[in-house]
């Protein structure tokens, strides 16, 4: 299958989101928590959304054309994690502090960045753009330039 730079940034754009949702909504130096850390608390639903997430991450990873090496470890993490999310106290305590989908999600990025080049996040519907480092949005000049 010939995958194309638009199609491979998509996948790269895509793993970025759940790579932030699932493990960086908040993020304290290298500790982050995401929607996966939380749920992993509420029997169920916390295997339910790793379960998810990580299909669609390795979907996302097929379409790109990943190559063998980053899908195995992809699954291994991902696997990882989901299945850390059945036990419920001890388990719950381990999705929580665990980033497996970012782990992934990253593997597959740098799978992609070595193919294609870098992906950038669009700007968001605030005019913003994320830059390289997550923690620093760039304004768009001509939104908080002083007019003269």
């Amino acid at each position: 299958m010939d995958v194309t730079q638009d199609r491979a940034h998509r996948a790269w754009r895509i793993a970025e989101r759940i790579r932030r949702l699932s493990d960086r909504i908040v993020g304290v130096g290298p500790i982050g928590l995401g929607l996966d850390g939380v749920l992993a608390w509420v029997p169920g639903a916390g295997t339910v959304y790793s379960v998810g997430a990580a299909g669609l991450l390795i979907h996302e990873a097929i379409q790109a054309g990943a190559s063998k090496g980053t899908l195995i470890r992809m699954g291994a993490y991902l696997a990882a994690d989901s299945a850390s999310s059945t036990i419920w106290l001890v388990g719950s305590l381990v999705d929580t502090l665990f980033p497996g989908h970012l782990m992934a999600a990253r593997a597959l990025q740098k799978d992609i960045e070595k193919r294609f080049g870098k992906a950038e996040m669009p700007k968001t519907g605030l005019g913003l753009r994320r830059t390289a480092d997550p923690d620093v949005v760039d304004l768009p000049q001509t939104e908080w330039q002083v007019r003269r």
